[in-house]
Formats: C-alpha cells, structure tokens, sequence
C-alpha cells in the first residue's frame, strides 16, 4: 500500500522553487524549519531570500543546506519570533543589546523596538528586567548605589566627625567595592618531539583559553575580550565553564587578571603522549593546565 505524499517532501518546481522544510546554516548552528515560517514577516530579510526565485543565488554549505553567515546561538529566537511574531526570553537574558544588532541585521523593525531600551519619564532606564546586558553593568553597581546615597543622607555634623572618619569609610567603601570570587583559565597545548634531541620539538600555538567561574566576575575582568556564544544565555550569578577568550596569549589574560585585583593561588598541569606515526619514533605531548586566580 502506497503512502501519502508529504507535503514537507514536495520537489520544489520552477513557480515554487523551495521545498517546504527547509535547512538552515546559520553561523555553523543547523536549523530545520517549514517554508512559511521564513517568509511570515514581509519585507524582512529572510522574506527577501526565500521568496525570489533564482535559488541559485542564495550561498550553501557543503551538505546542500542554505547558508548565513550570522550568530548561530542568537538566530533561535529571531526563527520563534519570525513563528508567531512574539518575543519569549529567557530570565537574565544577557544578549540582549546583540539580539537587537541580528534583528536589524534581519530587517524586523517590530522585534527591534521590543528590544528597545525604554526609558521612563525622567530619562531614566525603566523597570524592564531585560532592558540591558548584565555585562554593561558593573555587578557591584548597586552597592555603590546604596553606599553612595547613605553618604550623602548623613548629617554634616556627623559627617564632619573627628578627623571626618564616617565621610572618608563611606567614601572609600563606595568606590573600593569589590566582589570576592574563583576564576580558573585553562589552555590545552601539543607538540611533536623527535627521537634525536629536544631541538626537533615543533610547538604549537595555545588554540583557546577557556575561562571558568561566575559569569559576572568574567565578564568584569575580560570584558569585550570575553567570546560568550558557547553559554549565551547564563546569569550573571550562576558559573560557567564554557567562555573562553577572544586571544591565544596567557601574558594578557594574567595582565587583565592583576589590573582586575585578583592573585593567582594554584596551578596544575596534566600532560599524555602518543605517537606520531607508526613508521616514525616521534612522539607528540598534549598537556592541559589550568590556573586558578582569586579575589579577596
């Protein structure tokens, strides 16, 4: 008994050129989803790719599927706005600022505004718990804060105590605030040593240096510096063990980590060998080693 034709298997002809599923590359992230869903919001640019009809002209992977060269973690949820045209984020969403960057860069000025920072009467930020990055803000911002206001709230007279000690603690409180905490960075490296002597060696480059620890303190220390897209959406207080750095020198993360206050306290390294060819003697050391810094 022949089955049904499906509807999402349909060949694609010359007045309808894509089939209804379509697969997506979207900055190597692979996505799968109905025709319909990409072309839901007119004049969009997704609308503008999948409704032409030189197919030719869209780019392709190596496996046949469409290809676009955006931040693959972040396209998830401009495909659920383009479903049902609403924004749902998650709590302590700290892509926000860049979400709003691929939503212009897809032509959804209706997704733009959503993401928009609001601002209250005053001109201040409004109560929108997702209107900012927590990268933006420093995390020790609202001690600062309250500190700062519980300065000024003092009496002159008090304040002006023997030798003004109340105004100097309050003072240096609000701008020496530090918050304590671990951050541990971690780079994996090889090389190929030969038989003869030590001189054959053939280092290679540290390839990436991962960070762990709790994400506001990663952010704070290494800042622009710091790639997020492996754990886009974590909050600013819980850990991660998924960033790591922008650049491959362990001299400027240690610079950063100083200027930041924090001291290395332990290190360790691991190492294995293996190898290189069955016919060859050489052998190739891979090691791992990990520093772990801390703040009081």
């Amino acid at each position: 008994m022949a089955l049904a034709d499906n509807a999402g298997c349909a060949k694609p002809s010359e007045d309808f050129p894509f089939p209804e599923i379509i697969e997506l590359n979207v900055g190597g992230q692979v996505y799968i989803t109905r025709h319909p869903t990409l072309v839901s919001v007119p004049g969009s640019l997704l609308w503008e790719m999948f409704t032409q009809k030189n197919i030719r002209s869209l780019a392709r992977d190596s496996k046949g599927r469409f290809f676009v060269d955006r931040d693959g973690f972040l396209f998830r949820y401009i495909l659920d706005y383009m479903r049902d045209q609403q924004l749902v984020l998650p709590d302590h969403f700290p892509e926000r600022s860049r979400l709003q960057r691929e939503a212009e860069y897809f032509m959804l000025p209706e997704l733009v505004k959503m993401l928009a920072p609001k601002l209250s009467k005053q001109n201040s930020l409004g109560d929108d718990p997702c209107q900012s990055d927590p990268e933006e803000l420093s995390p020790n911002a609202d001690a600062t804060r309250n500190l700062t206001s519980a300065g000024a709230t003092l009496p002159s007279a008090v304040a002006g105590g023997p030798g003004g000690a109340v105004t100097t603690s309050v003072g240096a409180a609000s701008t020496d605030v530090r918050r304590a905490g671990f951050i541990t960075i971690g780079y994996r490296g090889s090389y190929t040593l030969g038989r003869d002597s030590q001189t054959d060696a053939k280092f290679r480059r540290v390839a990436r240096i991962m960070v762990c620890g709790k994400t506001s303190l990663a952010k704070e220390v290494f800042g622009d510096t710091l790639n997020e897209s492996r754990d886009p959406d974590r909050p600013p207080e819980r850990y991660t063990s998924r960033y790591y750095l922008k650049f491959t020198f362990l001299e400027q993360a240690f610079d950063k980590l100083a200027d930041a206050g924090f001291h290395m306290v332990a290190c360790n390294s691991t190492g294995t060998c293996a190898f290189a060819h069955d016919q060859t003697d050489d052998r190739i050391w891979t090691s791992y080693t990990e520093y772990v810094f801390y703040r009081e």
